[in-house]
C-alpha cells in the first residue's frame, strides 16, 4: 500500500471506518503539483475501494462511481478518516466520506461487484 493504514474496523456492520495517513514519500505526490503537493482524486477513490475490499471479496471490481465531490485538498502527512456506508436495498452500493480532521474532504457513491 502506498499509504499508512493506522486502523480499520466495521464496528456495527453499518459502516467501515479506516484511519489513514498519506506519507510525504507517496508516489502520488510526485509532480502533483511541484512545490504544492496534493493527493489526486484517483488516489482518494483507491483508498475508499481498499476499505470496501478489506471486508469483502478481494477480487471485486468497481462498476460505477457517482456524485463525487472534492471539498478539501489533502496534503502529505494529513490524517484522514475514510467512512464507508453500505446502502440498504442496493447490494454493492456504498456512500463514502473522507474526513480531514472535522472537515469533509471528499464524498460520493461507489458501486462494486
Amino acid at each position: 500500500m502506498w499509504y499508512k493504514l493506522n486502523n480499520i474496523e466495521a464496528p456495527d456492520s453499518e459502516q467501515i471506518v479506516a484511519e489513514i495517513q498519506a506519507p510525504p514519500d507517496s508516489p502520488w505526490f510526485d509532480g502533483h503539483f511541484p512545490g504544492q503537493p496534493i493527493l489526486p482524486g484517483i488516489a482518494q477513490l483507491g483508498m475508499v475501494f481498499d476499505a470496501i475490499r478489506h471486508f469483502g471479496n478481494p477480487d471485486m471490481k468497481i462498476t460505477h462511481i457517482s456524485r463525487v465531490r472534492f471539498k478539501q485538498m489533502i496534503r502529505p502527512d494529513d490524517h484522514l478518516r475514510v467512512i464507508v456506508t453500505p446502502q440498504k436495498g442496493h447490494a454493492g452500493s456504498f456512500a463514502f466520506r473522507i474526513m480531514l480532521d472535522a472537515e469533509l474532504a471528499c464524498s460520493g457513491m461507489m458501486k462494486v461487484e
